[in-house]
């Protein structure tokens, strides 16, 4: 289990919001950031700040070993098979949008099919969207079950021949619901698909062996597993991404530049255009080392039971309704619900004027938003530093907030 001294590493923590100590319990929408990190960090601007690859002197050397050792912490911690499996980029959103672009541009035409959910993140969904308008193919959504869970026999009969693509989200950032992309993966290879999942909310959350989903492309983001902001990484298999044009060019994704024509660099550096993001990579590799330090097993018990928790700490108040599975272990680390005749927003509001951090909005989640019959929500989600005791003071917060209202 997490150690109860863990918040001591999350400087941010200490503090106090509106007079009362801080409750942060928004890690879905950005996670906080341990010493180890922000040292990191520093210690790279401090000593060894430059540019990486192309230099001879000691300081381009020793940044270029840290980015590089940056990738082959990624690489093992989603068990790829090599480091030219592995792209960084800004994060999730970006990694998406490069397959979209490359690899569906180049294998999608009109007839036929991209295969998603109306869970996904508009990261997640716009692409396709594009990518079907552009080509003349067809986007198709895989029905819900009331639960916001999905049905084994409604992928099988969504996904046919004709579907060249399907990307689904690893995790809902606004339902927890897991999704099954072993299973997906196998459904989609079988008609000869692709698998790409967006992985923003699974591998900071769940262990994550890409051979074993044997998916074909999966993005995250570092700033959601204690990383810095504006670091992400794409995962392709090597067999797609060496037939894939990039997206962007110049800088270290050359091989050679003529007046008329240009050649492209090897993988990773191919789809890197540009100064990579050099202390992004640092920082998100001892993000790594911190998660596995704790160990994943111990994240997602401790989750587990957090989830458990605020399920059974929310269910008891009058006109509370939580959306997504109701079974709290087959959720991940959050909590999304509303109060009868409260906005969420005001929720929210009168939930930061005690201290206590939630999202509220849609989420980037709008057609979610419209299959839940909401305009928006309110979602409380946790991590590795949060308590039981941070969850008690979000029910006594909602409870007062619906008292609140209740008498305006």
């Amino acid at each position: 289990m997490i150690k109860d001294d863990i918040r001591s590493y999350f400087p941010i923590l200490n503090q106090e919001i509106n007079g009362n100590p801080l409750v942060y319990l928004d890690s879905a929408a950005t996670s906080q950031k341990p010493v180890q990190v922000i040292e990191a960090l520093s210690k790279y601007y401090e000593f060894d700040n430059s540019n990486v690859h192309r230099g001879v002197h000691t300081l381009g050397n020793r940044a270029t070993d840290a980015y590089e050792g940056a990738r082959e912490k990624v690489r093992q911690f989603i068990n790829a098979k090599s480091t030219e499996e592995v792209i960084f980029t800004r994060g999730t959103t970006t990694g998406l949008n490069m397959v979209a672009s490359s690899y569906g541009r180049a294998n999608v035409s009109e007839g036929d099919e991209i295969v998603i959910t109306y869970m996904e993140h508009h990261s997640n969904l716009i692409p396709w969207q594009q990518l079907a308008k552009a080509t003349g193919a067809t986007l198709k959504y895989i029905d819900m079950q009331p639960d916001g869970t999905l049905a084994m026999e409604d992928i099988e009969k969504t996904i046919t021949d004709k579907t060249k693509i399907v990307s689904m989200t690893f995790a809902s950032n606004v339902l927890g619901t897991h999704n099954p992309i072993k299973e997906v993966a196998a459904i989609a290879h079988k008609h000869g698909a692709v698998m790409v999942v967006d992985g923003a909310q699974g591998v900071p959350h769940f262990h994550t062996d890409v051979q074993d989903l044997d998916c074909d492309f999966l993005a995250f983001s570092g700033h959601k597993m204690c990383g810095p902001t504006g670091i992400g990484v794409l995962y392709g298999k090597k067999e797609h991404l060496e037939k894939m044009e990039p997206v962007e060019f110049g800088g270290e994704m050359i091989n050679f530049v003529g007046l008329y024509d240009s050649t492209w660099a090897d993988l990773p550096a191919k789809f890197e255009a540009g100064t990579p993001i050099i202390a992004g990579a640092i920082g998100l590799g001892a993000a790594i080392d911190f998660l596995n330090e704790i160990g994943m097993d111990s994240i997602i018990a401790h989750e587990q039971e957090l989830s458990k928790y605020a399920f059974e700490a929310l269910t008891t108040i009058d006109g509370l309704t939580i959306y997504g599975p109701q079974d709290p272990m087959k959720r991940s680390g959050l909590v999304t619900f509303n109060i009868d005749d409260v906005h969420p927003h005001d929720l929210a509001t009168a939930l930061d004027s005690q201290g206590i951090a939630v999202r509220a909005g849609h989420h980037c989640a709008q057609p979610l938003m419209k299959w839940l019959n909401c305009v928006a929500t309110a979602r409380a989600s946790f991590y590795v530093y949060n308590t039981k005791e941070e969850i008690d003071k979000l029910a006594d917060g909602v409870r007062f907030t619906k008292e609140y209202f209740g008498n305006v």
